[in-house]
């Protein structure tokens, strides 16, 4: 790994955050270095200068890109910039790793997603990242990584249920919504391991392993893990806890993926109990 050259584009999102860690000799972009939203800063990337591209940008306001102004930014991050990289990593001879969403299904499958399914995106964002993924299925040299849930350094859903608890409040959380956790040093270690072990090019599941659970379930178990009644968590249903507001996307109910594909290069994600532990510690 020390030999090759490392761009990682979206440097200071809870994944970029990661890959710091994770590859500490890397090139980081940021915002400030290139805009994915502006499609000629894209197009100049100095690509040929690297041996991988690791591509851990991406406009993920959901219910933002419902509305006109973020429809288009999430048109030009999630799809149209990933053409443009796509197109240039293709022309160069070199790796893209790009990380996607469970989003690009439509959650109503039973048994755990296979990177094989096919795409059913319900809303704008979900729709954006589905053409992504196409993209980069045309590069020969690919690392797609599908991810759901998650939690790094940042702004997460795990960090605000322990900032309610810290302040003693008793919110209604979304019971119906079923999947796991993937925190970002997990989804860093294995774009390491993929690139390590020169595993076959193509999609690969990622989140890390443990038990089925609900944002519900989550919640109780952070204000289990900080000392606090986890019993102050009431459980409703995605429609119950969104009724009345406008503008909500909508959001897959089963975001559970299956592990086997990656697990059989050799890679085992902890599980997402413990790292939540670990994290809130």
């Amino acid at each position: 790994m020390s030999e090759q050259k490392v761009l990682v584009l979206g440097a200071n999102g809870q994944l970029g955050k990661a890959l710091r860690v994770e590859f500490p000799r890397a090139t980081f972009y940021g915002r400030e270095e290139c805009d994915l939203a502006l499609i000629e800063q894209v197009r100049e990337l100095p690509i040929d200068q690297f041996d991988v591209v690791i591509n851990a940008a991406a406009y993920t306001a959901v219910d933002a890109a419902e509305t006109t102004e973020g429809a288009a930014l999430a048109k030009a991050v999630n799809d149209s910039a990933v053409r443009a990289l796509s197109v240039a990593v293709t022309e160069a001879g070199v790796l893209l790793i790009h990380v996607s969403t469970d989003y690009v299904f439509d959650g109503t499958k039973k048994s755990p997603y296979l990177e094989t399914d096919v795409f059913n995106p319900l809303g704008v964002y979900a729709e954006t990242k589905a053409q992504g993924d196409l993209a980069v299925m045309t590069v020969p040299r690919h690392y797609l990584l599908r991810t759901s849930w998650v939690v790094g350094e940042g702004n997460n859903f795990v960090r605000t249920m322990a900032s309610l608890a810290e302040r003693g409040i008793k919110p209604s959380v979304v019971n119906d919504q079923i999947g796991r956790l993937t925190f970002t040093s997990d989804l860093a270690a294995a774009i390491s391991h993929l690139i390590e072990f020169k595993s076959p090019y193509g999609t690969y599941n990622l989140s890390n392993e443990g038990t089925a659970s609900s944002w519900a379930d989550i919640a109780a178990k952070v204000y289990e893990l900080t000392g606090n009644n986890p019993e102050d968590i009431t459980g409703v249903s995605t429609a119950e806890y969104y009724a009345g507001k406008e503008g909500i996307a909508p959001r897959p109910l089963w975001s559970m993926l299956d592990l086997s594909k990656i697990e059989a290069t050799g890679f085992i994600p902890e599980s997402w109990e413990v790292r939540l532990r670990e994290y809130l510690t």
